[in-house]
This record gives structure tokens, sequence and C-alpha cells, in this order.
């Protein structure tokens, strides 16, 4: 192993060989699971059930993803309730604190061996026994690309797809700042894998069902600008999903369509879950750092792209982050 991920990453020569002689290994993300989170957990299942290793890849309840990512092995995910209660070695990925596994927060605290695999900067805040953290990383696929082959196994066009798919969405489709030449290399060792961007860029940014068309125009229309902080917002409610008749993950693009104008520094699009319970994605030029305005209401993310849960009204919801955004 090269001295200069020995001195990144000291545990990752440990977690190589622990994978390695595993026969059984639990897997989870974040609820709620983006392309990263799916794509690196789904790739490192997918070796090592290549393997010959016994899986349980999952996360917490409500246990769906987009639709869009059905392109991913899929197949090999498991019901929260069908993962062993106290697995002896269990991977968490993408979740920078055991908060954000939800439902499957239990299972990795009763964990003998959890090894957490992340790229936000909370993960290494005593969470998990071994941590393959890089705070710089672009996405936790680039970190479950080193721990892939630190076990040994071998990546193929499944695998370099699942994390391809990582890189692409955390970055954006390499647009965003946190793109480095690092990743830009991995993305191509990965296409020379057999990697397929053109079915990532067909399921996860040319799909939509007809109705989030529906959805996207009453959500268009609530935009507002608020040009003193550079932020444009908008709400969508449940509401608008029932009359669309499509799920709240076929809403996921809609962010991208919120920050589109030119005066928006920054973006906010927040989304009914519940009774006075809104989900906020906010979005960033790169001037505005909206992973901590995510953190300071309870959330966390990137400074380019995070999240939270606010309880109260969508316009209290924007005053918290107005007021953040101007500090």
């Amino acid at each position: 192993m090269p001295d200069v991920l020995d001195e990144r990453f000291p545990d990752l020569e440990k977690a190589g060989r622990i994978l390695a002689g595993a026969d059984e290994i639990v897997l989870t993300c974040h609820v709620g699971p983006d392309g990263d989170a799916m794509g690196s957990m789904l790739a490192v299942a997918v070796a090592a059930v290549t393997a010959g290793k016994s899986v349980f890849p999952s996360f917490g309840p409500p246990f769906s993803y987009s639709p869009s990512l059905r392109f991913l092995p899929v197949e090999l995910l498991v019901p929260p309730h069908e993962v062993p209660a106290e697995p002896k070695l269990m991977l968490s990925f993408d979740a920078g604190n055991v908060e954000r596994l939800g439902g499957m927060a239990p299972v990795a605290l009763k964990a003998e061996c959890l090894i957490v695999v992340d790229h936000h900067s909370q993960g290494s805040d005593g969470f998990g026994h071994l941590r393959i953290i890089d705070p710089q990383a672009a996405a936790s696929a680039e970190l479950a690309y080193l721990l892939i082959e630190a076990a040994g196994w071998k990546i193929d066009d499944r695998i370099a797809t699942s994390l391809l798919t990582g890189l692409v969405t955390d970055t954006g489709r390499f647009q965003y700042s946190n793109t480095s030449a690092a990743t830009l290399r991995l993305a191509a060792e990965l296409v020379a894998a057999g990697a397929r961007p053109e079915i990532i860029g067909q399921h996860v940014y040319e799909e939509t069902p007809f109705g989030y068309l529906s959805a996207a125009g009453k959500v268009m229309q609530r935009a507002q600008l608020i040009p003193e902080v550079g932020l444009v917002w908008s709400v969508m409610f449940s509401a608008d999903l029932q009359e669309a008749g499509i799920g709240l993950a076929d809403s996921d693009p809609l962010i991208d369509l919120i920050r589109l104008p030119v005066e928006a520094g920054a973006a906010l699009l927040l989304k009914e879950h519940g009774p006075g319970e809104f989900k906020g994605s906010l979005r960033s030029r790169g001037v505005a750092d909206v992973g901590a305005v995510a953190q300071a209401l309870g959330g966390g993310g990137h400074r380019n792209a995070a999240g939270f849960t606010f309880r109260g009204s969508p316009e209290e919801a924007v005053d918290a982050v107005r007021a953040l955004l101007a500090r």
C-alpha cells in the first residue's frame, strides 16, 4: 500500500483484511439514499458476493429509493427487518453520523466491527470502529473504490457503473467544485473497467414520469427570489404529488430547476413530508456554504449541496435559512 494512502487512511489496510476474511457482511447507507450512497454500498456488495461472501445491503425505513437508480444491482437489497440484528461486520456508507442511518442505527451500534466509509466532515466524530473518511473526496464512491482494492477484490462492469454513479451524482456531472483531477482519473479508470456512463445519464438525468411535469409546474409557479441573500426558494406539498400521481422520490430533480436562475447564489426546495414537517434541499453555486446552513439546522451535507429537516411552516424555514445566509 502506498505511503500516501497509509497516512490518509490508517485503517484502510486493516479494513481490507477484515473484509477479505469475512464470511458475512451487513452493508448500509443513509436513509433516502442518493446515487453516491446506493452506488457505493452496492458496488462493495457486488464485489463481496463475487468473492464468495454473504451480503445484506439495506437501509432504514421507509426503505425506498429513487426509480432513477433501478439500473444499479438493486436485486441484492434486503429489507431492513431481514438484516442480522447483531452483525459481526458491518459497513456504513455516506453517512456523516449514526443518526443518518435511521432505522439501521441500532444495528450499527451493535455491530462487532463497524467500518465507516464517508466523505462528510462530521463522519470522523467517534462514529465506527474503523474509518475510511476523507472530507476532500468528491464522493464516498472514491473511498469505496479504495476499500475494494484493499480487500483484493476485482472490479467488474457492474461495480464500475455503481461507483461511477456515485461520482457523477455527487459532482453534478463533474460540474461542482468538488471535482478534482483524482476524481476524473478514477472516472476514466471505471469507464475502462466497463462502467456505462450513457446508462447512468439516461436513467438519472433523462427520465421522469409524465406526472413530474405537473408537479414541476406548480413548484416553479411558487418560486420566489430573496435578492438580498441571493436565495431562490420554492415548496412542494404532498397534494402536488398526489394530484400528479408520482412518489416523493420522483421529485428529486426539482431542486435542479430551482437553482437555474442566474440570481440564485443559493437555492432551497422544501418538500412536505408530513403535517408541519418539511425536508429542505439546498444547493449553492459555490460562494454560499449551504453545508454549514444545513448543519446549523440539524442536517448536513457539503458546501454546495446539503439538506435538513424542519418542523414548522415553509415561511419559517425560509426565514431560518435566510438568516444563516446573511451572516
